[in-house]
């Protein structure tokens, strides 16, 4: 029997749009509800939940002109005001912002490369004023988009105190007082972005609207999938066998149902296809899996284990009694270092190990 697709349908690892995207009906509405008003976003949820997918999509389906900078990759202030400033070249006319930017008080270093005509920015800070700097760079964009409501989006926005710890400060003091755009803040450490926007002490308190995106719903997932694999004998049955090991987690589903659809392309007739496909995904990542599991400690290992095998509240008794760490303090250090790093999330009440196929490996390694 062969599957009805000619190329296979699931992608991952990479922002996904049209029908890579998985369905989000109640966060798109949400999402261009809050940016067709003056108000902010900031979306939190784990890493690899497909926060920047759902925003780029949403942003891409308006037509609105759009700046994206992700603070992992940003390398200090001056690096920031470059990448922001190069980003508005792409935007806008160059006719359009020169003559604004000559009225600039700390004039950028701008060269165009006369092959690709590709811009690149650059800021030498002689008398050290940052906020003089981030003022014109930011006010800039406010000035040239009254008639166009550009979206600015921030990924991984808890970075912004690694890049200096004076950046939130100087940002909000600028941002504040624009009216003709709509900043969207993303963020994968719930906990930080939680301090920026929820702690009173914080300048970007209460500054924008909070939203939580949780993983795609099973009967959603299950709709998605089983249009997917459409010709091959069960696909209801397939879907649910896919979303019972990755629980609903939409990178995780997307890489697995990639494989399993691999498989049935080349034998239709594979038997427990969810199973072999599992196999090959933790044979591949063997050597990755026993390199990250070398950097944890004894009580990290403990407390992994735990989570691998076992469905119960991370501070019960139960659970401490299974793993062995009896001290509070010192299962609520751990499990707090292994969440802030992305290797467990918080579901509901419980903690789970983020990686489906990190925990099929350990379960295979304790069972072998």
């Amino acid at each position: 029997m062969k599957i009805a697709e000619k190329h296979n349908p699931f992608k991952f690892g990479t922002v996904v749009s049209d029908a890579y995207f998985t369905n989000r009906k109640k966060e798109i509405a949400s999402i261009e509800a809050l940016l067709s008003s003056p108000n902010h976003l900031t979306l939190i949820a784990p890493r690899r939940y497909g926060k920047t997918s759902l925003i780029k999509n949403v942003v891409s389906a308006s037509n609105r002109k759009t700046i994206y900078i992700d603070f992992l990759l940003i390398n200090g202030i001056e690096d920031f005001a470059s990448q922001y400033l190069k980003k508005i070249y792409k935007i806008y006319p160059i006719e359009r912002i020169k003559g604004l930017i000559r009225k600039f008080r700390i004039l950028p270093n701008i060269s165009v490369n006369p092959i690709n005509n590709a811009i690149d920015v650059s800021f030498s800070l002689e008398n050290n004023n940052v906020q003089m700097m981030l003022e014109d760079v930011l006010n800039l964009l406010e000035k040239v988009s009254a008639k166009d409501r550009p979206v600015v989006i921030f990924d991984e926005f808890q970075d912004i105190y690694r890049i200096d710890k004076n950046l939130a400060r100087i940002l909000r003091s600028i941002m504040q007082n624009h009216c003709n755009i709509n900043y969207v803040f993303l963020g994968s450490m719930e906990s930080m972005m939680r301090e920026i926007f929820e702690d009173k002490k914080s300048p970007f308190y209460h500054f924008s609207q909070l939203m939580y995106l949780d993983k795609i719903g099973r009967d959603d997932f299950c709709d998605y999938l089983e249009k997917r694999f459409t010709g091959y004998g069960n696909p209801s049955q397939l879907a649910d066998s896919i979303l019972d090991i990755t629980l609903c987690h939409p990178y995780y589903t997307q890489q697995l149902a990639y494989h399993v659809w691999n498989i049935l392309k080349i034998n239709p007739d594979t038997q427990n296809v969810v199973n072999e496909a599992v196999k090959e995904i933790v044979k591949n990542h063997d050597l990755d899996f026993e390199r990250i599991w070398d950097t944890f400690n004894t009580t990290d290992k403990k407390i992994l284990i735990g989570l691998a095998f076992h469905k119960l509240k991370t501070f019960s008794a139960e659970f401490s009694n299974i793993t062995g760490v009896k001290s509070t303090s010192t299962l609520l250090s751990a499990v707090k270092r292994l969440s802030g790093k992305g290797y467990v999330v918080k579901i509901n009440q419980y903690y789970e190990i983020d990686d489906p196929f990190f925990r099929q490996w350990i379960i295979k390694r304790r069972n072998a």
